[in-house]
């Protein structure tokens, strides 16, 4: 009877802390961190005529709809593959996974990626690469969509705070060059969420 009991509480205690909830607090500590980023010269992708008069990104109003705990699924089997950017570059990429969620009653599903050259680094050895575009590309949002970076999940589900998503530093400054969101990964919504276009 004890060994239920015990049971019964780990259950409820991985139920209680396993559980991401939207928390308003960590988009606007985000959303401080990457205006910090832009005003500082040594660290901006704005072009030096922008940077002169900078003071914040645009931003859709937090909306905590567009946080979700996405079903993930690990991808089997796949090869490496040189992701196409804006520029010359084709850095290599492997899908890791797919995520499944729904935002508005919409059933809708994301890949994510993961970089070969910076996972070999530690700080980096656990991100993933989120790239999407949506049905505000190209008018409230960036036309070449966004990004949303993420860790590998312990399990099967992973938060995805859409709240978080910035554009490429290409959206920025032409001297960039940024990966293209695949086809795969074009939502077939609006997400009025995260950073919105620059200009």
């Amino acid at each position: 009877m004890k060994n239920v009991i015990a049971f019964l509480v780990l259950l409820l205690v991985n139920f209680c802390f396993g559980q991401n909830k939207f928390d308003q607090k960590e988009t606007e500590k985000f959303q401080k961190k990457i205006n910090s980023e832009y005003a500082d010269p040594k660290e901006s992708p704005l072009m030096e005529e922008d940077l002169k008069t900078f003071k914040s990104l645009d931003f859709f109003p937090v909306n905590s709809n567009y946080f979700v705990n996405a079903k993930f699924e690990k991808a089997k089997d796949e090869k490496v593959f040189e992701m196409k950017t804006t520029g010359t570059r084709t850095p290599k990429y492997i899908k890791y996974g797919t995520l499944y969620f729904t935002i508005d009653g919409v059933a809708l599903k994301l890949n994510v990626y993961r970089n070969i050259e910076l996972s070999k680094k530690k700080e980096y050895k656990d991100h993933l690469f989120l790239p999407f575009s949506d049905l505000t590309s190209g008018k409230e949002s960036y036309i070449g969509g966004r990004y949303i970076d993420l860790k590998i999940p312990k399990g099967n589900t992973i938060a995805v705070d859409f709240n978080q998503a910035y554009n490429p530093y290409c959206a920025y400054n032409h001297k960039y060059s940024c990966p293209l969101v695949p086809l795969e990964n074009d939502l077939s919504v609006a997400i009025n969420a995260g950073v919105k276009t620059f200009h």
